[in-house]
Parts: C-alpha cells; sequence; structure tokens
C-alpha cells in the first residue's frame, strides 16, 4: 500500500511539475534521469519528516543537554536538506554505473574477470534480505576506513572538523559536512558499491537505512543499547564520545589526531582495530581548540552555512600550507 502511494505520488510530482520544467528548459532528453531524480526527492522528503516525528520527539524527552544555540540547530537542517533531497550520494552512483560497466567491459575482453561479492558467495542476490545485509556490513567496513582517514591526515581533518565543531549535537548533526567532504565520499562508497556488485535498487535502500541510523547517532537522546547492544550497533551515546572533546577525535587525549569510536553502523571494525571505547557518559562535544585559551577565545568555526563551509576550506588549506617543506 506505501509502495503505491509513493509511486502515486511520484508520478503526479513528475508529471504536474518536473516534466513541465523539463520541456520549458529544452532538456526533454533527459526525461528519463528526472524521473528517477523525482523519486529520490521524494524518498529524501520521507527521511525527513520520518527523523522528525521519531527523534524530535524523544530529544523534547530525554535530552542530554539544552539546546543553548537553536540558529545552530537550524542551520544543521539547512545541511540535511540539501543532502537528502539533493540526494547526490544516490546519483552518483547512477552517474558511475555506466562508467564501472565500460571498465568492467574492458577488463573482460583482457581475460580479467571483475570482482563481485557474488562470486565470492555464489546464490547472494537471490536472497534480497540477505545481500542487504551483506552489502551494509561489506560498505560499512569500507566507510569505517574512510572515516578514520578523516581523522588521520590533517588537511582532511581540516574539512572534517566542521562536522565535530557543533557544540549542540542535534538529530540534524549528521550532514554537517563540508561540501567537498561529502562529495568525495559519496564518490567513494558508489565505486566500492558497483565494485561488489550492489544492484542499483538496493543501494537506493542501504543509504536510506544508512542515514536514518547515522540521524539516530547523532540526535541530543539519552539513549544507549546496553553493554551487548553497544557492540552490535552504534548508538548515540557511543557516537557521541567519538564528537567527544578530547576524548574522541584525539590520541590518549593530547590533541594529536585519532581518537576513538571510528563505527559508522557497526561497532565491530573499532573492536577488531582497537578504536572502540564503550564509555558510560554523554560528554560535551566539539572541537579541543573551540574553546578559550590563555591566548583568548578558541577558533571560529562560523555560524552559517557558507561561512562554515569557508573557514573549513581555509583550515585544509592551512594544514597543508604547514605541512609543505
Amino acid at each position: 500500500m506505501i509502495a503505491e502511494w509513493f509511486a502515486i505520488a511520484q508520478a503526479w510530482l513528475f508529471e504536474a511539475i518536473v516534466q513541465p520544467v523539463i520541456f520549458h528548459t529544452g532538456l526533454g532528453e533527459f526525461t528519463e534521469e528526472a524521473f528517477e531524480g523525482t523519486e529520490w526527492f521524494l524518498i529524501g522528503l520521507c527521511e525527513i519528516a520520518l527523523l522528525f516525528i521519531v527523534l524530535r520527539p524523544l530529544e523534547a524527552f530525554i535530552p542530554v543537554h539544552e539546546i543553548t544555540d537553536r540558529r545552530a540547530r537550524w542551520n544543521d537542517f539547512i545541511y540535511t536538506v540539501i543532502h537528502r533531497l539533493g540526494a547526490f550520494a544516490i546519483a552518483v552512483f547512477f552517474v558511475l554505473d555506466p562508467i564501472m560497466d565500460q571498465i568492467a567491459a574492458v577488463l573482460h575482453l583482457r581475460g580479467i574477470k571483475a570482482f563481485n561479492l557474488e562470486n565470492l558467495w555464489a546464490g547472494v542476490t537471490d536472497k534480497p534480505l540477505v545481500s542487504f545485509f551483506v552489502y551494509l556490513i561489506v560498505l560499512d567496513f569500507f566507510d569505517y576506513w574512510y572515516h578514520r582517514a578523516q581523522h588521520q591526515f590533517n588537511w582532511w581533518w581540516g574539512l572534517h572538523s566542521l562536522h565535530h565543531s557543533q557544540r549542540n549535537m542535534n538529530l540534524w548533526s549528521d550532514d554537517r559536512n563540508h561540501l567537498l567532504d561529502d562529495f568525495f565520499r559519496d564518490i567513494y562508497m558508489a565505486v566500492i558499491a558497483l565494485a561488489i556488485g550492489v544492484p542499483p535498487a538496493q543501494y537506493v535502500l542501504l543509504v536510506a537505512a544508512s542515514r536514518a541510523l547515522q540521524s539516530l547517532q547523532h540526535a541530543n537522546v539519552r539513549i544507549h543499547f546496553g553493554s551487548i547492544g553497544e557492540m552490535l550497533l552504534v548508538s548515540p551515546r557511543y557516537h557521541r564520545l567519538h564528537h567527544a572533546i578530547g576524548i574522541g577525535h584525539e590520541s590518549r587525549g593530547k590533541g594529536t589526531l585519532g581518537g576513538h569510536n571510528f563505527a559508522v553502523l557497526f561497532p565491530i571494525w573499532d573492536i577488531i582495530f582497537g578504536t572502540a571505547h564503550f564509555g558510560k557518559t554523554f560528554e560535551a562535544t566539539g572541537v579541543r581548540d573551540q574553546l578559550p585559551s590563555p591566548e583568548g577565545e578558541g577558533r571560529d568555526y562560523g555560524a552559517g552555512f557558507w561561512k562554515q563551509q569557508w573557514l573549513s576550506l581555509k583550515r585544509s588549506l592551512e594544514y597543508v600550507r604547514k605541512a609543505a617543506p
């Protein structure tokens, strides 16, 4: 029933608004892509509505902290709208799909068999639910290493630190990233997904499921999953420790890059690679250099979207210049 309603809404939106705009602007050749784009837009709209309906009341009933800067939360919402309604992550997948097909064809002509997850586990794609979780786990493994890299290289941390600079973490904070950083990650994840043979329709669901869980992790809610559950799925408390000043994104609290709890969905990767920290407290979030020091006020990370984007890029370039011989 829900699928039927969604299809009706997609058809109406496309025929009433999207298609007339396409023909009016002379872009009729992209009609098929625009129809798919309408689907991505509606999925993002449903995501935002669901997050607000489920997580916003939880933030009101069991908050970790009082929101002291409502403008900062509103600014995070802008990031979410751009990220979810733009559906850039999914668009990248479909743009890269024909390119990966061409690479596979070239390899085939040269007698090289392209890697595919199904080659390792025959029949996995015949069981949609099983393949969904297999793909989710594999993609999460690569996402873990991407996340660690963001905390390992100074220039990359310059971009990623924007995400950590939110002192009032909330349900919209997951999407608070530099656009360039998002661009890198979306290409990386799309290439991995295509390389292991994720079907297009399933990739949309994988992205939606991952984003929903990550929104929960960043929510201002006093929630954990218990001693066993914390080792199975990243909880708001577990991820909050990753955002904690002096704990989550520093090595041994000394201000150097590194940290704990890099897992995006499944803590098993932190456990295996020695980066897990199962603390029992809900710590204050932010970046150490935001705090006042004897020299004066801490570093400014910006209050509005464009200033945050500019200062983040500026920090990254600053680190590059410092590293240059």
